[in-house]
């Protein structure tokens, strides 16, 4: 509602102010709204090479296990071996890494004291080591699964494409996370991880319930 002055006054300035916030609190909204869609359809594109039924009676076997958890807190990506399987966790290591480096490495401790610019680089830093962490558990990740035998033609190639493409799809995570801090609400990390456990709670309650009917 515009805001009026002490005669009753319509004030168009005060107007004109409330409808800007009101817009840009609207576009931010479309904004987050827009990323976490583009993040829940990246969830369902299946990583190449990956025998999708070998895979379901894989996960079927790891019911109630720590793998079905990690299963929830990606929103099912990882029992879909989609793209976004790593999700945003090798960013969520380098970060706290980083912080922990802070304290006992003299030349990051001597960044977090430069304010902005320090601020900056410590940020340039947390991301080249998320890569790094990202490009070593997705080469982890795709030997495994060849052990596991859900891979159609395993062999080099497929640990290589597969190494690849989970990598890029945490670093589109983590460029995805940082597009919604500034341009969506709250932060973007947040946002995903949020997103990720909602999506999963459905299957976790569902499975929970086939336990308690089957007496297991």
């Amino acid at each position: 509602m515009a805001r009026r002055g002490q005669a009753g006054t319509f004030n168009p300035a005060a107007a004109l102010g409330e409808a800007t916030r009101f817009g840009d609190l609207r576009k931010r909204l479309l904004f987050l709204a827009g990323a976490l869609v583009v993040y829940r359809i990246g969830a369902f594109i299946p990583l190449p090479g990956i025998d999708p039924n070998a895979l379901a009676q894989f996960f079927q076997q790891q019911e109630g296990t720590i793998l079905s958890m990690m299963n929830m807190f990606s929103g099912g990506a990882l029992e879909r071996m989609s793209i976004f399987a790593l999700g945003i966790m090798p960013y969520i290591s380098a970060s706290i890494i980083m912080q922990l480096a802070g304290v006992v490495v003299p030349t990051l401790a001597q960044l977090r004291k430069e304010g902005e610019s320090g601020r900056r680089q410590i940020v340039k830093y947390t991301r080249y080591f998320t890569v790094i962490l990202a490009a070593f558990q997705s080469m982890a990740m795709s030997v495994a699964l060849q052990g596991q035998g859900v891979v159609i033609n395993p062999g080099p190639s497929f640990v290589m494409t597969a190494a690849i493409t989970l990598t890029t799809g945490t670093v589109f995570l983590m460029w995805l996370g940082e597009q919604i801090t500034e341009r969506g609400i709250g932060n973007g990390i947040s946002m995903i991880i949020l997103a990720s456990i909602l999506a999963g709670l459905p299957s976790a309650f569902g499975g929970t319930l086939q336990l308690v009917s089957t007496g297991e």
